[in-house]
């Protein structure tokens, strides 16, 4: 709960056999997590916990054995190794292995809660930051799950508007208001999960660049509902 850390990092620590998390960043934005190490421990080990904390860099990070739990939240029961509820931030080659359920998890949450609650805050409709060279593997269900919207546009808390009157207007197509930004998810190494290397929900411009997997129970890659509007 300490905003803006611009010099602030957590470097070469490791956790193992721990009860609750690993890595918890609350309230905290530019956060350096560096070449760190959780093994074994329960419910999500990297946990982004307001949806309201935006560009930190998570960078070489492992996670292995990420365990459930009953006695923390509700979602620490299909733990993943990363718990992203706000996508505006980076991941940078970590690795996940060996979760009980996820990978890496975006859970984007419609507005920011807790003690950082601010209905002008929507994650799920906010621009996605990097996403680049992460490995998932042996994980319970998905390396990569995207659950349940991820439709970043222009203005996150404002609906996306087809303007059909355009055309009578300006002698041309009809207008989409408050466009889609482009997320491109790159270079994802996912192999043996349980269900899929990578599955998302109900997305909008989201592209997957260079996805590499195999031996997933289920499927390589899954896509359910794509351009969904709202």
């Amino acid at each position: 709960m300490i905003g803006a850390v611009h010099q602030s990092y957590a470097e070469g620590c490791s956790t193992h056999e721990g009860f609750n998390r690993a890595y918890t960043i609350h309230g905290t934005h530019y956060l350096r997590l560096i070449n760190n190490i959780g093994y074994h421990v329960m419910g999500m080990n990297v946990f982004i916990e307001d949806a309201a904390e935006t560009k930190n860099y998570i960078y070489k990070n492992l996670m292995m054995r990420t365990s459930a739990s009953n006695s923390l939240l509700n979602v620490d029961m299909t733990p993943a190794s990363f718990w992203i509820t706000h996508p505006d931030n980076a991941f940078i080659e970590n690795h996940a292995a060996g979760s009980d359920r996820y990978g890496f998890w975006y859970d984007l949450k419609e507005h920011s809660m807790g003690p950082n609650a601010n209905l002008n805050v929507c994650p799920e409709n906010s621009r996605v930051g990097d996403f680049i060279n992460n490995h998932a593997h042996s994980n319970g269900r998905y390396g990569l799950r995207i659950f349940e919207n991820m439709i970043p546009r222009t203005y996150p808390c404002s609906p996306i508007v087809y303007d059909s009157d355009y055309l009578a207007k300006n002698k041309t197509d009809g207008y989409w208001q408050n466009p889609l930004i482009t997320a491109n998810f790159f270079n994802l190494t996912s192999w043996k999960n349980n269900r899929n290397g990578a599955i998302a929900e109900k997305v909008g411009d989201i592209r997957f660049v260079n996805f590499k997997t195999a031996d997933n129970i289920l499927g390589g890659m899954e896509m359910t509902f794509t351009n969904v509007v709202k």
